[in-house]
């Protein structure tokens, strides 16, 4: 019986971050939407926040609208507290994520819990098909214990958020998108192959040293702050570029439906975000 030569994932586009603010003045690195790579279907936005010097993250995200799509919270040091218009409320520590499904509105806010040390995290938005954008808001949150935590091969640690792995899978579900979220440690000089899901959309982001992603002649370095779009093949190849590494990799299923989006709304024709603005005007949310 004939086996099937792996095909590697190759980098098919890098680019980095840029820096900006939103909130009320929080310094951020978006990734995803920006000029550079307004989006990758299913994904809309990722933005990184990381630092130690309060007066960056204290003024924090006071009350804002979302409707359409959800947003991710994964934090890696510091708490968030956040609370809605629905009476729901929690703090985000260390470890934790938050996977908010916005659907047809809510109006919610992200504060600081803290006023000094560090805060640092990911927050990625994920759009939602026409069919769920008006559906009843709601949250899948996590804490640390709840993170399924693997160490699939020498040197490497995965925290599993969302999607498989062997026979493992992450706490989080939403079967329109599929998607997977990793969060990857290599010690330095670890090297390991992941099984990539079937016709998703998939990027790499650097965030501590670097690494190398692909195989042979086609493997390229991608460094702290930088992201590797992959194209093509089914394996994704990660190599420790010598002083130990962490990354996330996330992956989701396309909709490929019109996008539509204007600041915190994201629908799919013109029409629908007046009627949200609307909605909001009108205290519907």
């Amino acid at each position: 019986m004939a086996t099937t030569a792996t095909t590697y994932a190759r980098v098919g586009r890098k680019l980095r971050g840029q820096a900006t603010s939103d909130g009320a003045g929080v310094r951020l690195t978006r990734v995803i939407g920006g000029p550079q790579l307004p989006d990758l279907d299913p994904f809309l936005l990722l933005d990184e926040f990381g630092t130690d010097q309060p007066e960056d993250y204290l003024a924090g995200f006071p009350e804002h609208p979302h409707r359409g799509f959800e947003t991710v919270t994964y934090m890696l040091d510091g708490r968030m507290r956040h609370r809605d218009n629905h009476g729901n409320e929690g703090v985000l520590v260390p470890g934790s994520v938050q996977w908010m499904t916005a659907g047809r509105g809510l109006v919610h806010s992200e504060m600081p819990e803290q006023e000094q040390g560090r805060m640092r995290g990911f927050q990625l938005w994920v759009n939602l098909p026409a069919r769920e954008k008006m559906t009843e808001p709601k949250y899948q949150e996590f804490a640390p214990d709840r993170i399924v935590q693997l160490a699939p091969a020498d040197g490497v640690r995965v925290k599993l958020i969302a999607g498989a792995l062997g026979d493992a899978r992450g706490p989080i579900s939403q079967p329109a998108t599929d998607p997977v979220y990793l969060d990857v440690e290599l010690q330095p000089g670890a090297a390991w192959e992941y099984e990539l899901p079937e016709g998703h959309n998939v990027f790499a982001y650097v965030y501590e040293g670097g690494v190398s992603v692909g195989d042979g002649a086609d493997a390229r370095a991608v460094d702290a702050q930088e992201m590797a779009v992959l194209a093509g093949g089914s394996t994704l190849k990660l190599a420790d570029g010598g002083r130990g590494s962490r990354l996330i990799v996330v992956g989701g299923r396309p909709l490929r439906e019109p996008v539509a989006r204007y600041g915190p709304f994201v629908m799919n024709t013109k029409q629908e975000i007046m009627q949200a603005f609307v909605d909001f005007q009108e205290g519907k949310f």
